[in-house]
């Protein structure tokens, strides 16, 4: 699957939740909840590992991305990315950034 840039730069083509959404793998959700919830200690069940993508309007994100402020922000803006604002880095997503290299160069990059 070719790259598929949330707001923020995380790269959602990747996430296992997108994947296992998309292929209807019960296996899958069953193995990223086991994991997430020893990575990040909270009880995560396979249900709840679905998400059709940050700009998805069904409603169907994972976890945080459905609250996610930097996600607001760039819908409210109709953009693309984070890459694609002329504030860009601003304060909303610069804490993240600074927290998660990959999405940055991924945000980088596509400022070229």
């Amino acid at each position: 699957m070719a790259q598929m840039i949330a707001a923020c730069g995380l790269d959602c083509a990747g996430c296992p939740a997108l994947i296992a959404s998309r292929t209807n793998d019960q296996g899958l959700r069953e193995r990223t909840a086991t994991e997430w919830s020893k990575a990040y200690g909270f009880e995560c069940t396979p249900e709840m590992v679905n998400c059709h993508g940050c700009f998805a309007t069904d409603g169907v994100q994972i976890g945080h991305c459905a609250d996610c402020e930097i996600r607001k922000c760039a819908v409210g803006k109709k953009l693309k990315n984070c890459a694609a604002c002329g504030d860009y880095p601003c304060a909303t997503v610069s804490g993240f950034l600074a927290n998660c290299p990959d999405a940055k160069r991924n945000l980088d990059a596509l400022r070229g």
